[in-house]
């Protein structure tokens, strides 16, 4: 298993267990889904509770959400108010990114920058439809991941963006 982490803060943002495309060499895009789950409920595969185990009718905890936010502890955020506050961000951001490439794959730099600009342009286009996502730390110096509803075979389906060259990616 890969898990992907934010460069910058060293947050886990998501892994290779979800669907997921490359788009122009820059954009991860991370196919999730809406669950919703019970704390404390584990279900095992055959289990059948006896009648002496009754349920107590305890009241449960349950957490509903994208799943990638959910497993990787993704924390939203509100910070963008309008699409010039997203934008300081992004070349903010970019500066960092493209520093890190110069330092880790120079090869990289002008890949990074040309496609940046074409993929963010179209993402821009749509940002009243996006969520914003930062890492556990919840540090907007970091990545900040973009949730986009899109209907893939009639299902609404939560798509979550990453910048591709500011992920690290671990093998477990």
């Amino acid at each position: 298993m890969r898990i992907y982490k934010d460069i910058i803060t060293g947050d886990e943002m998501f892994s290779d267990t979800y669907k997921m495309k490359l788009v122009d060499e820059v954009i991860y895009e991370v196919t999730g889904k809406l669950v919703t789950r019970t704390h404390g409920d584990v279900q095992i595969e055959g289990f059948n509770p006896s009648a002496e185990e009754a349920d107590e009718g305890t009241d449960a905890a349950t957490e509903s959400g994208v799943d990638i936010v959910l497993n990787h502890r993704l924390m939203e955020t509100y910070a963008f108010g309008d699409k010039k506050s997203y934008t300081l961000y992004l070349k903010d951001y970019m500066k960092k990114l493209v520093a890190k490439l110069e330092e880790t794959a120079p090869d990289q730099v002008d890949v990074f920058k040309t496609n940046m600009n074409k993929v963010m342009k179209d993402i821009l286009g749509r940002f009243k439809e996006l969520q914003f996502f930062t890492g556990e730390s919840m540090d907007c110096d970091g990545m900040v991941a973009m949730c986009e509803y899109r209907d893939i075979n009639g299902v609404s389906t939560p798509v979550m963006m990453f910048f591709k060259h500011g992920l690290l990616e671990e093998k477990f």
